[in-house]
């Protein structure tokens, strides 16, 4: 038996599970919040060295004894802008940063439109990515700008934190397919693309694959690639091609093992890599709990109460349709909409039936967003549902027949940390000789439960064919322009 650990730095806390090689069980596990800086500080920045001490106070205890590898995974779309000596020229730009929206637009346009970013990249500039934070810092701080010479993300710099600090710096496919510098399609970096951003050439970490490590610790402690918090729960979660993922945050996304980088000419389907060695195409909408909270607010209620009252309702809302575009939307792309309530008749002002809208709206644009996968050759035969959101009895009772497939929701767990621990567990195996290199350890499924679409499909389809007629009436051509 061997011991691995996972460790997830989140944007406020980090956490560790301690497990056994062979089954994936936990033994034990640490949690520590990050220390909160006094005084001003800006949101969408942080000084990094609090990773560190929340991670030095998650691990006190012991926690760490016997483990032979680590694996780490970290908030995703993060950026430490770092001078030739590896010092911080700034604070760390995190992912929620949104200040980039205008660099992100020119962007776009300095390399000749969305399509030539799809050919590049797999995917077009937003406002969170890494190549935008760069534009950000050229335009907004160029001196700060000037003296950046590596770049790396923060699951990078922890890994590289652990290592002390080696001259060899890391990444994985995963986390370097989400930079916006960096191809799934090809495996290979444009590193003109950091320099039409930057104003020059920076260092850019070596990308590793799945199970390979970044390097040993003097005491022997193998730490493995890393990767983004989301790509690590799906490596925990185990999925496998034929499972997406819906993911119910205030706004959505919507992704899928494949096996093929996939390249949508509008720039609806973001090309990841996945931390398994395969491709995890992503769609993101702009819009999803927070249709529902809106709705909520406007009903004097909240989430709980919002899906009692829908589920008083019937499937259909009695003709209300809900396009829940409150922040434009992404998926179509329309930036500048605004959301719909449509089919408004004296029998269908209640509040049960807004309810109903409101759910059945939020979920027939992630299933927007799923047909976007399924038309370029996705096969999808379960949806894993994530999110506070899914445990909510009228997301449960209406998604599987929206969807048209098996829902999954998983028991609350760990899933980051656990897959930061398989990929952990994976290094030490292939360093063993006891696993290869295109075969993860097998854990067993997360405990979850399972909704299927039953005998009412029919009933639903026609819902959903309610929702596509009107957004075809009020956005005709949405998908195709």
């Amino acid at each position: 038996m061997g011991i691995v650990a996972g460790l997830d730095s989140s944007s406020t806390f980090t956490r560790i599970v301690v497990c056994d090689t062979d089954t994936g069980a936990v033994l034990r596990q640490g949690y520590a919040p990050h220390p909160q800086p006094a005084g001003e500080t800006v949101p969408h920045e942080t000084d990094p060295q609090a990773w560190l001490l929340s991670l030095g106070e998650a691990a006190g205890g012991g926690l760490l004894e016997g483990v032979q590898a680590i694996g780490v995974s970290a908030q995703q779309h993060g950026v430490l802008p770092l001078d030739a000596q590896g010092a911080l020229v700034r604070p760390a730009l995190v992912g929620n940063d949104k200040r980039g929206q205008v660099a992100a637009a020119d962007l776009v346009e300095a390399l000749g439109g969305r399509q030539a970013w799809v050919a590049a990249v797999g995917s077009v500039p937003h406002s969170a990515q890494p190549v935008t934070k760069l534009a950000w810092l050229a335009r907004t701080e160029p001196e700060a700008a000037r003296r950046v010479a590596v770049v790396m993300s923060p699951h990078d710099w922890l890994v590289w934190q652990l290592l002390g600090r080696p001259a060899r710096r890391t990444t994985d496919r995963a986390g370097a397919s989400g930079t916006g510098y960096w191809s799934a399609a090809t495996g290979s970096y444009r590193p003109d693309l950091v320099e039409l951003a930057l104003g020059h050439q920076a260092l850019l970490p070596e990308v590793l694959g799945p199970a390979d490590a970044a390097g040993t610790t003097p005491e022997g402690l193998l730490i493995s690639a890393g990767t983004g918090e989301t790509t690590a729960a799906v490596l925990g979660l185990g999925l496998g091609p034929g499972d997406a993922v819906v993911s119910l945050g205030a706004s959505g996304s919507v992704m899928a093992v494949h096996h093929e980088a996939l390249m949508e000419p509008g720039g609806l389907i973001t090309s990841l890599a996945d931390a398994g060695g395969m491709h995890l195409p992503v769609v993101n909408t702009s819009n999803a709990v927070r249709a529902l909270r809106g709705t909520a607010e406007l009903l004097g209620t909240d989430l709980e109460g919002l899906s009692a009252l829908a589920l008083k309702s019937t499937p259909g809302a009695h003709g209300l349709v809900l396009l829940p575009y409150l922040e434009g939307e992404r998926t179509p792309n329309l930036p500048h909409t605004a959301g719909t309530l449509s089919g408004l008749r004296r029998d269908s002002m209640k509040p049960e039936h807004l309810a109903r809208a409101a759910f059945e709206g939020m979920l027939c644009g992630l299933v927007d967003a799923l047909d976007v996968l399924r038309h370029r050759g996705v096969p999808i035969r379960r949806v894993f549902l994530l999110g506070a959101a899914a445990e909510l009895p009228a997301v449960q009772a209406a998604a599987p027949g929206l969807f048209g497939t098996q829902v999954v929701v998983p028991a609350p767990a760990d899933y980051a940390a656990l897959g930061a621990a398989r990929q952990a567990a994976w290094a030490l195996g292939v360093r063993q000789g006891t696993l290869a290199p295109h075969t993860p350890p097998v854990w067993p499924a997360a405990a979850a439960q399972v909704f299927e679409p039953g005998e009412e499909l029919p009933a639903w389809q026609a819902v959903r064919q309610q929702y596509v007629t009107t957004r075809e009436q009020l956005h005709p051509g949405a998908f195709q322009g």
